[in-house]
């Protein structure tokens, strides 16, 4: 998603600085074309020179120094950036942009900057909680301006409480939905994944190799685009983007319960989940004995079919794509599948890929049956993010 964007930096004068150089080069490995912009009090803390050899760019610190400056350097800064991240965002800084005090390069550049912008705040607890410090994010945040932070721990003075600057990973999530088109904004999306476990007694469980990883960026990828995602998943499924409504559960009788009521009047539900088919008809409370036998006869007894309810419900989300994990006639099985669940598309994937980082399959509905791409399941998700777009419009 950073590929080719033009990403600015305005760094702060604060101890956070060195956090922002892990940022700079995660964006630029991501990349992005990372320029920064940093204030003299930043510069104190940690030296223009880190920043270019992390970015590979020209680090700007002066208002007059601008080789282009005769040309308007700052504005030009501002209108060529996709986005621009303010961190560490200091009281000062803070203050200084609210009031439109353009005394330094950096905030010239706020003056002119017409593009989205996150503010990463990073100071004292007390001086995040003064009045001042309250009025300057209000006036800020009515001008549209995102904000990530800070976050609660350990200052560098020593003193507990917020001001701490925001993880790096989580301003990064927060960058994304600003430099990404909001193609799905205003939609409601449904998403289940990960496995589902059935309990034997308190110790003892049934559930598959199932992880959750696809089902997860699904979700981050459909959040990012603006849909309004309800991620439903089962017990190790990896954590998702902020923006993610996620809610957990174990067996497939509670997936069920959750996904109908997501479900009902949503645009898009994908079944990603590797839900148990089978339940123990008879399940035990406490941890139940070996004993001296040498074998053991359990019966089970089948779980609903979460997707083809789904499919089937009076409140029907508009399109219902489900997953078909195979090891043999991948597409027999899952045109099958499609006909018999009554969903509109369903993706044929590999039994082998559950659990690993990489994917492989078919998308098929009605009148399509193609093959897609093998990659990481990253690469794979945005493959069925492209289908379920060019079939939604």
């Amino acid at each position: 998603m950073l590929n080719g964007k033009r990403i600015l930096i305005g760094i702060g004068g604060g101890i956070a600085v060195y956090k922002v150089a892990e940022l700079a080069r995660m964006l630029s490995k991501a990349g992005a074309d990372v320029h920064c912009v940093m204030t003299r009090s930043a510069c104190e803390f940690v030296a223009p020179l880190t920043f270019e050899a992390l970015t590979g760019n020209q680090v700007f610190t002066e208002l007059f120094d601008l080789t282009s400056e005769r040309e308007m350097g700052h504005i030009a800064l501002a209108r060529q950036a996709d986005a621009l991240i303010i961190a560490p965002a200091t009281a000062s800084l803070l203050a200084r942009i609210a009031h439109g005090i353009a005394d330094d390069l950096l905030t010239t550049i706020m003056q002119v900057c017409d593009k989205p912008v996150l503010l990463a705040p990073a100071m004292n607890t007390s001086m995040w909680e003064s009045e001042a410090t309250r009025r300057n994010m209000t006036t800020l945040k009515q001008r549209g301006m995102q904000t990530v932070g800070p976050a609660k721990g350990e200052l560098a003075c020593g003193e507990q409480g917020p001001g701490r600057l925001a993880e790096i990973h989580a301003i990064y999530s927060a960058l994304l939905p600003l430099i990404t088109a909001q193609k799905f904004h205003g939609q409601r999306w449904v998403i289940n994944a990960g496995p589902t476990v059935e309990s034997w007694d308190t110790v003892r469980i049934l559930s598959n190799r199932a992880s959750g990883k696809l089902g997860a960026m699904l979700a981050d990828l459909a959040a990012i685009r603006g849909a309004n995602v309800s991620f439903i998943a089962g017990p190790g499924t990896p954590g998702t983007h902020p923006l993610v409504k996620r809610l957990d559960v174990e067996s497939a009788k509670d997936m069920l319960a959750v996904c109908e009521r997501e479900a009902a009047g949503a645009e898009i539900f994908i079944g990603t989940a590797a839900v148990s088919d089978f339940r123990f008809a008879d399940p035990h409370d406490g941890k139940l004995k070996r004993g001296n036998t040498s074998t053991m006869h359990i019966e089970l007894a089948a779980n609903p079919d979460i997707i083809a309810h789904v499919a089937t419900m009076n409140a029907r989300p508009g399109k219902v794509i489900a997953f078909a994990a195979e090891s043999s006639n991948h597409l027999e099985h899952a045109k099958a599948k499609l006909l018999r669940k009554q969903v509109d598309a369903i993706v044929a994937n590999d039994v082998s890929n559950m659990g690993s980082d990489s994917a492989s399959g078919w998308w098929i509905c009605c009148n399509e049956e193609q093959l897609m791409k093998t990659g990481t399941k990253l690469e794979f998700a945005e493959q069925v993010i492209n289908h379920i777009m060019e079939m939604h419009t």
